[in-house]
């Protein structure tokens, strides 16, 4: 199994930055639920202390999942990469030629897929069809109905 994540340099930093708020601000947080929850009695009843202890659980798991993320982790570094084609990384405008239609993607790994940003995972059929191909180049994007696209622009953030 191959468990190398390929994220971005924003990716990376959004999933530490997530760690440390897990880690310095939920976990307090839900340490004082436990606290406080024990402290009204019998816990064999108490609903507040089982909906803390699964909060806790939650956040231990995502923490853990996180850190196994950041240890697999392949940085695609920009200055690594052939900028005349679409690379991980890249914001890429295609025009889907069956509806005659443009729209602007960032290629970016599937941990952080924001479709209704316009970041599209590696692994979605369209990143797939356009990784490798540069400017002008029409591409067929193999899914239950193929389409066609023509890739208009590359770029990448410095």
């Amino acid at each position: 199994m191959d468990n190398v994540v390929q994220l971005t340099i924003e990716g990376k930093k959004k999933l530490e930055d997530e760690r440390k708020n897990l880690i310095e601000v939920e976990r307090p947080k839900v340490i004082e639920e436990i606290a406080f929850a024990r402290s009204q009695g019998d816990l064999s009843e108490n609903a507040d202390y089982d909906a803390a202890r699964d909060k806790q659980a939650h956040i231990e798991a995502r923490i853990k999942e996180i850190e196994v993320m950041l240890e697999n982790a392949k940085i695609i570094e920009s200055a690594d990469i052939d900028k005349s084609t679409v690379q991980m990384g890249a914001i890429v405008t295609i025009e889907n030629l069956d509806e005659n239609k443009e729209a602007a993607y960032k290629i970016v790994g599937s941990f952080e897929t924001d479709p209704f940003n316009g970041k599209i995972s590696n692994e979605c059929p369209l990143a797939k069809a356009i990784i490798g191909h540069g400017i002008n180049e029409i591409v067929s994007v193999g899914v239950a109905k193929p389409y066609e696209v023509r890739i208009k622009a590359i770029s990448y953030e410095a």
